[in-house]
């Protein structure tokens, strides 16, 4: 835990520092870990497509739950790499209750080790569904899904995947409204048209997230603001879309609260580096460095509740900090693609130390050079 924050000086004076540890950050900057608020961590599996539900779901289902946790922990490390210490993880199953409880339990086993996960349960219709089985869908997610998460304490957050159908809206409403009773934040995914819509009822729910956001218009944004509604934008997803971006902007000109996330999805935006997100949004969202790094840090500390815990340096907060290699945390605006974390620490404990390359072992084995 933080237990002083102050100027070099005021620091090394404290009784307190006599017989502290003592890591040296000279000619670098030290800032909050990030906190990447907006994740399928877990769902769907690497290499199936996030439409084809059923065979993902059934993918989760059939294999064993120790082969998702390496899996799951591949991506884990290599986001503590690259600087996060807090992120959330979604499902998404669909009516499939043993792959969905699946996901809950390796999250649970993870155990904050070493980045601390939040999950989320994602509640998404099948596009090719009828009424009347969007009705029995959404029977067993309220009357049984959604008790079990909150009687085990497998989720804290209620997510939605808007459509753009109005005959939807009503069982989105009614899914909210039960998650709130039972105690779970809300967020929306509004990633296509009727972003407007998705917004009036995050407003309404009292949602803490409206996420993506590429189709928000300025009306959107003034909508927004003043209400609590965090907006949790994506810059990754437009490489592989209509390279469409939120209007950021507009968010924060209307005085909108706004947070930066990965959309970490290892078929769709399989991004880990939130630096690579800060970057994107400062060279094409128009954010500034200030906004882009607070956005990654407390604002999405609040995204995910966790604000009084972590997202700044601050005084009997969690000790998560990323050092960096540069003297100014601007660095990171004009660094794509490049990983500047030199250490993360979580807690106090380093979880990740940059290190040198291994050196070639010898010579060329001659006849790997005949072959090259």
């Amino acid at each position: 835990m933080i237990v002083e924050v102050g100027t070099t000086r005021r620091v090394e004076n404290l009784a307190a520092a006599r017989n502290a540890v003592e890591v040296s950050a000279v000619g670098k900057v030290v800032i909050p870990g990030f906190i990447d608020s907006h994740t399928h961590l877990m769902f769907p599996p690497p290499g199936i497509p996030q439409h084809d539900l059923d065979t993902a779901s059934r993918t989760v289902r059939t294999g064993t739950g120790q082969r998702l946790q390496t899996r799951t922990q591949s991506f884990v490390a290599a986001m503590a790499r690259h600087g996060t210490t807090t992120v959330e993880a979604k499902t998404g199953c669909g009516l499939d209750e043993s792959a969905e409880t699946k996901l809950m339990r390796v999250m649970a086993a993870l155990k904050d080790d070493p980045l601390h996960v939040v999950p989320t349960y994602l509640f998404r219709l099948d596009p090719s569904a009828g009424n009347q089985e969007n009705e029995t869908f959404l029977r067993w997610v309220t009357d049984e899904l959604l008790p079990k998460l909150n009687r085990r304490r497998f989720a804290r957050f209620a997510d939605l995947a808007w459509s753009e159908d109005p005959q939807h809206e009503a069982i989105f409403l009614r899914y909210l409204e039960e998650a709130r009773r039972l105690g779970f934040r809300s967020k929306i995914h509004a990633e296509k048209c009727g972003t407007s819509a998705a917004i009036t009822m995050a407003i309404r729910q009292f949602a803490v997230a409206a996420d993506h956001l590429e189709h928000a218009t300025k009306e959107d944004a003034a909508l927004l603001a003043n209400t609590g509604t965090i907006a949790t934008l994506l810059p990754c997803p437009a490489f592989c879309n209509d390279g469409r971006h939120a209007p950021a902007r507009a968010f924060i000109d209307a005085g909108v609260a706004v947070a930066l996330a990965t959309d970490f999805n290892p078929c769709y935006s399989p991004t880990v580096s939130m630096q690579t997100v800060v970057a994107l949004a400062c060279l094409r969202m128009q954010m500034t460095p200030d906004e882009a790094l607070s956005a990654a840090t407390i604002n999405a500390a609040y995204v995910l509740g966790r604000a009084k815990k972590v997202g700044s340096l601050e005084v009997g907060k969690d000790a998560d900090l990323v050092i960096l290699n540069g003297p100014d945390y601007r660095d990171l605006t004009h660094n794509f693609g490049v990983n500047l974390v030199h250490q993360t620490m979580k807690r106090g404990e380093f979880i990740y130390k940059e290190g040198e390359v291994a050196p070639r072992a010898g010579p060329y084995n001659d006849s790997l050079t005949a072959l090259d």
